[in-house]
């Protein structure tokens, strides 16, 4: 019985100590979003990104977009699919919406859910939102930076760096009044 009791400890000991050593994932080669993450806390630093846009990521006409590029500004960021009915139904109301709001609010679409570029630009097309950018997520890495589940799906920044989230479908006065409230 001791030898067994033995044994159990060292196998017990030996996992531990193989269980310590932390493992840094890579984005694979077709990924075209990067995530950066930081084990330190976050400083208060007006210079630096804060951890939700440190980002970087390749928007649906296939520019380099930086997401340290939104640091200090009020932004909405809407989670879509392109197979998503409350996603197309939504979408003329949110092209209105980043229209009235003009340079006072960055709008900035995120593509996900689908592994289909040609759907994601049609959905664009068809539903008038080509009016701001839009991000390829199609390895889903921006909704899990963002933390998103579902969609459609809202959040909203404040230029200081604080967020609201919400589920749709929003209409266009609905999104007006969570801009005002949380964004501005």
């Amino acid at each position: 019985m001791r030898k067994l009791i033995s044994v159990l400890v060292m196998t017990a000991l030996a996992a531990t100590a193989c269980g310590s050593e932390e493992k840094e994932e890579k984005p694979s080669a077709a990924s075209s979003t990067t995530v950066t993450a930081s084990a330190e806390p976050e400083k208060s630093s007006a210079a630096e990104t804060p951890a939700l846009w440190k980002f970087q990521a390749t928007s649906l006409d296939g520019k380099p977009f930086d997401g340290s590029s939104l640091t200090g500004e009020p932004v909405v960021l809407w989670f879509w699919a392109p197979w998503c009915p409350t996603c197309q139904g939504e979408g003329p109301a949110v092209a209105a919406t980043a229209k009235k709001y003009g340079d006072k609010v960055k709008f900035v679409g995120v593509a996900g859910l689908d592994k289909n570029k040609e759907q994601m630009d049609a959905f664009v097309s068809r539903t008038g939102t080509s009016n701001f950018v839009h991000l390829d997520d199609r390895t889903g890495e921006l909704y899990k930076h963002f933390k998103v589940t579902s969609q459609s799906s809202y959040l909203l920044v404040n230029p200081d760096g604080g967020t609201h989230s919400a589920v749709g479908p929003l209409s266009e006065s609905a999104l007006s009044e969570l801009i005002d409230q949380f964004a501005l």
